[in-house]
């Protein structure tokens, strides 16, 4: 495979690719209900955008990235209630701070690779300025950006810093609902999963507490880590079976375990403390996938709810609504089996990659994934 154009593809541009087969399709079961896009665009108002950056022949200075955009809010500075868990460190996710201390994530949420973190949460900002001028008392009018990554440079020059903030514009400003795209797009374009192709993935769970109230949540998944024995999907070893197929890679240093980054949405009411038990769910899924949280990857995850407090009109008192804590176990199995979902949707949406140095990561066969679900009596076809 020969790359020898630029490439760089928005999430318009992609429609045509959230319709190819998902791991639903191929007969994977998952537990658990999802919204009609299983998608985290099926909480009300959160969107998603992409800039997708491929250009260069395979070899020296190929370019295999991009960066994702999430806005739990839409196209508002309004804040959103948050939490987030680290189940290992070696990883980057700006704006954490801010949201231990104040509860609250600001605008939206990049996912780009290891070494672009800052122009995208620069972006990100400088975006947020021009948008929403003199609104709000933080930095960049709104709060401090959250970005975060994962590392594509077994495929990707990652050293050329090739994501600029205009790539990150144009994944904010062609940011939508409906239906999502994975795989080999956004953030995800250089990532590995299991030393399969990796990438962006999505799902989302509908719960319903009472008999009249129903929430949902949505899951976003930028995956690059495990190793190839270790998967499993929907309780097969598939990386065990599946024994060819491994990275080529020349002259590469040597492979580390990647990282994953969870972006978890609901509109169900919640308080921030909530919301990172929410947050400490997806390793459960993660881990329902073979993942063990290995040393070197990078395993942060975050949570937010699109229903924010009221304010009094002084701005002297806040008012929450939040579930009780009683009633939210439904949310935890809804992160973990939607976590899961996301990260095979994404394995895959992938497709076979060549990049830097003529390194070669192959996407999981179709075939093979259906002929063992039926080996192991797991196909739902």
């Amino acid at each position: 495979m020969r790359f020898l154009s630029v490439v760089l593809l928005s999430f318009g541009t992609l429609a045509a690719a959230a319709q190819k087969p998902r791991a639903r399709d191929l007969g994977v079961p998952f537990e658990g209900r999802p919204g009609p896009n299983n998608a985290i665009t099926d909480v009300p108002g959160v969107l998603v955008g992409y800039k997708t950056l491929v250009s260069g022949a395979a070899g020296k200075g190929a370019v295999r990235t991009g960066v994702t955009v999430i806005l739990p809010q839409g196209r508002s500075n309004r804040a959103w209630p948050a939490g987030w868990f680290c189940l290992n460190g070696d990883g980057e996710m700006t704006g954490t701070t801010v949201i231990d201390e104040y509860g609250f994530g600001y605008g939206p949420i990049g996912i780009t690779n290891t070494n672009s973190v800052g122009v995208v949460r620069d972006a990100i900002g400088a975006w947020s300025t021009r948008n929403f001028p003199g609104q709000g008392s933080f930095d960049f009018s709104f709060g401090l950006p959250v970005a975060a990554e994962t590392y594509d440079g077994m495929l990707n020059d990652i050293n050329g810093l090739h994501v600029t903030k205009e790539h990150v514009w144009s994944a904010l400003d062609s940011a939508r609902s409906g239906p999502v795209a994975e795989g080999n797009v956004g953030g995800g374009t250089g990532m590995s999963l299991f030393l399969f192709k990796g990438g962006s993935g999505t799902a989302s769970r509908t719960v319903r507490i009472d008999s009249s109230t129903t929430y949902t949540v949505g899951v976003f998944v930028q995956g690059n880590f495990g190793g190839r024995r270790d998967l499993l999907i929907a309780g097969v070893p598939v990386g065990a079976e599946i024994k060819d197929l491994m990275p080529v890679f020349n002259d590469a240093p040597k492979k580390k375990d990647g990282s994953i980054i969870v972006v978890i949405v609901t509109d169900a009411p919640l308080l921030p403390g909530q919301l990172q038990q929410l947050a400490k769910r997806a390793s459960i899924g993660v881990a329902r996938t073979g993942g063990y949280g290995y040393n070197s990857s990078g395993d942060l995850f975050l949570a937010a709810s699109t229903r924010a407090p009221a304010d009094n009109a002084k701005g002297t008192l806040q008012t929450w609504t939040a579930l009780p804590k009683e009633r939210v176990d439904g949310l935890y199995r809804a992160v973990a089996t939607a976590t899961e979902e996301a990260i095979i949707n994404a394995l895959v949406a992938a497709e076979t990659m060549e990049g830097i140095n003529n390194n070669i990561i192959y996407a999981l066969p179709h075939d093979r994934l259906q002929e063992l679900l039926k080996k192991y009596n797991r196909s739902s076809k």
